[in-house]
């Protein structure tokens, strides 16, 4: 059986047909893995875990429950879109939540899995908001107010990141080459993956005389990224939103 791993889906009700090719991947491709891992920003926000039952977020939430369900096991990160998730939100999924970084033994092999925003050390602008957002004191703040208000600031927050992403630079938003080799020595590991960066692909390198590699999962926009590992290896492929056979967005295995 293979382990299956996603990241930055962004499901909200203006992409309606990224929902449906998430449920549909739900109860397919998922049903005959052995695992499924979310490595973040499955959400396009989360305003705290009242919005299980909102019915934007219904169908999705059942859709991963009925997949726990089943038998496979159900892993999340929380990304810098739904960092909010909560105990709530696995119960009601059947889910566990994993810390960012988590270290996973996948076939052998010890494997580092993050969100990736982390990585992202040259962004200043994004890492000290980050900073604020975190902390338990503005969490505690923003779960005590209303979800109507919840809901308003989380939307007004995407308006202000939108603007923001235009006028940075590319290469400020993609993480730094010493910020992975940083985080793969302090935990002992030749392979990475996360998401965030929207930037498919696999990236072999050399750290400290050891040839190590890092996957990183594509977004679900204009159609599906599914990293798919095995005791042979990994091969990262595109879901396509039709019926038309998708196309590999790389296709080696280590």
């Amino acid at each position: 059986m293979s382990t299956l791993f996603i990241s930055d889906l962004h499901l909200c009700a203006d992409r309606p047909e990224i929902t449906e090719l998430f449920l549909g991947f739900l109860r397919g491709r998922a049903r005959r893995a052995e695992a499924l891992y979310i490595l973040g920003d499955l959400f396009e926000y989360w305003i705290g875990d009242e919005a299980i039952h909102q019915d934007e977020f219904r169908s999705m939430v059942h859709g991963m429950r009925d997949l726990s369900a089943s038998g496979v096991a159900l892993f999340f990160i929380r990304g810098n879109r739904d960092f909010l998730m909560g105990a709530e939100f696995e119960r009601a999924t059947g889910g566990r939540m994993l810390a960012d970084p988590t270290v996973a033994d996948l076939y052998g092999e010890r494997v580092l899995l993050m969100h990736g925003d982390t990585l992202c050390t040259d962004d200043a602008e994004y890492m000290a908001f980050r900073a604020v957002v975190r902390t338990e004191t503005w969490r505690r703040e923003f779960l005590a107010k209303s979800v109507a208000k919840r809901d308003a600031m989380v939307r007004s927050y995407r308006e202000i990141s939108k603007t923001a992403t235009a006028r940075k630079k590319p290469e400020i938003m993609d993480v730094t080459q010493q910020a992975v080799e940083t985080v793969m020595r302090a935990h002992g590991v030749r392979r990475l993956i996360h998401g965030h960066t929207h930037r498919p692909g696999e990236h072999v390198f050399d750290l400290g005389g050891t040839e190590v590699r890092r996957m990183v999962l594509g977004d679900w926009y204009e159609q599906g990224s599914l990293l798919v590992c095995d005791d042979h290896g990994w091969v990262l492929e595109a879901l396509a939103l039709s019926a038309k056979p998708a196309q590999s967005g790389s296709n080696h295995r280590n």
